[in-house]
């Protein structure tokens, strides 16, 4: 064997085989071309059509629109009972409303303002101005 040789670049098959030679004359005619690329193209479209669906058309209605927007509503805002002023008045909370049944709370001084701050523990009882009389110590 010879280590040095090189390799052919030319295949057996690359060899024996013959491309076909054209006869250099039209053997069908262009019609019967023109009428195949035109019935390939025509199922080529409904093929993309098939596998490539349009998108939907996008709503842009909220729920709110859609579900409570009726024809012929008219909203009424209920009248005003009483005047609130949401920066001075004490927030209605479950806490406010059971003051009363709540254990480990000083006396409330005022059913408005039950979580205000108190100063009955501090205050000495000769010192207190709220009540009139000095409770016995009997």
């Amino acid at each position: 064997m010879d280590q040095e040789s090189k390799m052919e670049t030319v295949t057996t098959l690359k060899a024996a085989y013959v491309p076909p030679k054209s006869q250099g004359v039209r053997l069908r005619g262009i019609r019967s071309e023109l009428f195949e690329r035109h019935i390939a193209q025509v199922i080529r479209g409904e093929v993309h059509a098939e596998r490539n669906p349009p998108t939907p058309k996008t709503d842009f209605c909220s729920t709110t629109q859609t579900d409570f927007c009726v024809q012929g509503f008219v909203p009424l805002t209920p009248e005003t009972t009483q005047v609130n002023d949401y920066k001075t008045d004490q927030a209605v909370t479950f806490w406010s409303e059971n003051c009363q049944r709540i254990q480990g709370v000083t006396a409330v001084q005022t059913l408005r303002a039950p979580f205000r701050k108190s100063a009955q523990f501090s205050t000495p009882i000769s010192e207190r101005m709220d009540e009139i009389e000095h409770p016995s110590d009997n």
